[in-house]
């Protein structure tokens, strides 16, 4: 006879051995998938990587189009969370894959990552005016943009662009805020403001613009309805948004703090005259300059005062900050740089005609248009003339720099691009009006704006280069492991993401 307990245990055991059975079924059956902790991103930029549905205990190489990056080691569940892998510097705007491979031999799988960069306000959020992501645009082949599209508007276009996730944003005389396709220039909405409509920032599916008449609006990105506004009348000024608030100078004489997702104030600081230039924010201060030639230097978070200088000369110039260097212009025709926190002076420069050109800054060098027509390049450090290159007429436009190129616009009419080592010109084109705007290159595009009540947008010719065409996606097959590579581990929280 047997023994109840032994009979219990048998059952047990049974049982237990049948649910690790069909586990282990369930696990080697399982389809593999993988999740990025995002879907798009700019060159160079982190990705996260978790996969399931692999066999348990087995390395997973992490392959970026058909180039091992990692490999991860699957659990006893057959799963892996969170292996970073970079986005090469390489890589072209447009569509590619990430790929998992089991060393097993039997399991794999592939999603899509785009690879794209936003040019999101005036500064693009570097606080320097360049973007370090640009990959197609460059010295060598730059003199053969072509215009692509154009799109005209109802009056003269003095703002500048923010381009993001495919969308041109910018204000019109016409009092209306625009989006546009950035492939093709198709409307894609308009928002009437009332008032000439100030240079828009993007942030977080928002769209953030100053009007002429007497509101601050935040517009839904996608489709231009307004979702708070604020009773100010913002003129010349491009808002900044940084840590969830947006800074926007005002024609009361107002430096505002704004919560980003209410609009509800957070601080003002008023200086008596016109804040005509956008704000730069940098390790916890805020910098702008008003039309009495003074520049100041706040407390981002409380907007208490911190230091200030006064040039004698109007400023528009917007000032740059980089390397613990605070860059602007002025209308006494003077170019300065300032220890950022110190308030130490370290330089200047004088041009031949006021300056109302926000400098921008890459690789050691201020680059600055002035109003004796000339573009200004200048020794970052000691101040020290490297080059100028004479356009037709004023230069009120502020540069942008992107892989070795500097883009400006003049008030001939034309739009730029230099050799950012030498001054070359390297390309021009002729627009209908004065071109006041800031240029923005993205993605390998060229957009700038035009007092002839255009925006352009330039590229290269469809074929001769590979920008925007998609990555081939690669046959899971012929992708092979870098044997090389050692386990990597699984990285805490998400970084590596483009502000």
């Amino acid at each position: 006879m047997i023994d109840p307990r032994e009979r219990s245990q048998s059952i047990r055991l049974l049982t237990f051995l049948s649910v690790a059975c069909l586990l282990l079924c369930r696990i080697a059956g399982a389809t593999p998938s993988i999740t990025l902790s995002k879907k798009t991103g700019p060159p160079t930029s982190q990705i996260l990587v978790s996969g399931r549905g692999f066999k348990s205990n087995v390395g997973v190489d992490i392959f970026f189009d058909t180039r091992d990056e990692a490999v991860a080691l699957a659990n006893s569940a057959g799963s892996f969370s969170q292996v970073a892998i970079p986005t090469p510097a390489s890589a072209l705007p447009g569509d590619h894959w990430v790929s998992a491979v089991g060393r097993s031999g039997d399991k794999a799988t592939q999603v899509r990552f785009e690879v794209h960069a936003n040019w999101t306000e005036f500064h693009r959020r570097n606080m320097q005016r360049r973007n370090p992501y640009e990959n197609v645009l460059n010295v060598h082949n730059v003199g053969r943009l072509q215009l692509t599209w154009s799109y005209t508007t109802g009056g003269a276009v003095w703002s500048s662009l923010a381009v993001a996730n495919g969308v041109v944003y910018f204000g019109s005389y016409d009092d209306k805020v625009y989006a546009l396709n950035a492939s093709t220039g198709a409307l894609v909405w308009s928002y009437d403001t009332g008032g000439f409509a100030s240079s828009p920032a993007v942030a977080n599916g928002v769209v953030y613009v100053g009007s002429f008449a007497t509101s601050f609006y935040a517009l839904n990105a996608s489709t231009g309805a307004m979702l708070w506004s604020y009773p100010v009348s913002v003129g010349d000024s491009p808002p900044t948004v940084v840590n969830g608030v947006v800074y926007v100078g005002s024609n009361d004489g107002n430096l505002y703090a704004l919560n980003a997702s209410t609009g509800a104030k957070r601080w003002n600081w008023n200086t008596g005259f016109g804040v005509l230039s956008s704000p730069a924010v940098a390790n916890g201060v805020v910098y702008f300059s008003t039309s009495s030639g003074t520049v100041y230097a706040l407390d981002a978070s409380t907007g208490a005062p911190l230091w200030s200088y006064y040039t004698a000369g109007e400023m528009r110039s917007s000032p740059a900050v980089a390397n613990g260097v605070v860059y602007f212009g002025s209308g006494n025709s003077k170019v300065y740089a300032f220890g950022a926190m110190s308030r130490a002076y370290l330089w200047s420069y004088t041009t031949g005609f006021q300056v109302d050109s926000s400098p921008a800054v890459a690789n050691g060098v201020v680059y600055v248009g002035s109003g004796d027509y000339k573009v200004y390049a200048l020794n970052a450090r000691t101040g020290a003339k490297l080059w100028s290159y004479r356009t037709g007429s004023f230069v009120w436009s502020s540069p942008a720099v992107a892989n070795g190129v500097v883009y400006i616009g003049s008030s001939d009419g034309k739009v730029y691009a230099l050799n950012a080592r030498t001054g070359a010109k390297l390309w021009s084109y002729t627009t209908g009006g004065g071109v006041y705007c800031s240029p923005v290159v993205v993605n390998g595009a060229l957009y700038a704006a035009s007092t002839d009540g255009n925006v352009y947008a330039f590229g290269l010719k469809q074929g001769a280069e590979p920008t925007g065409v998609p990555f081939k996606r690669p046959d899971l097959k012929i992708l092979r492991p870098d044997l090389t590579l050692n386990l990597s581990k699984p990285v805490a929280t998400p970084s590596g993401a483009e502000l």
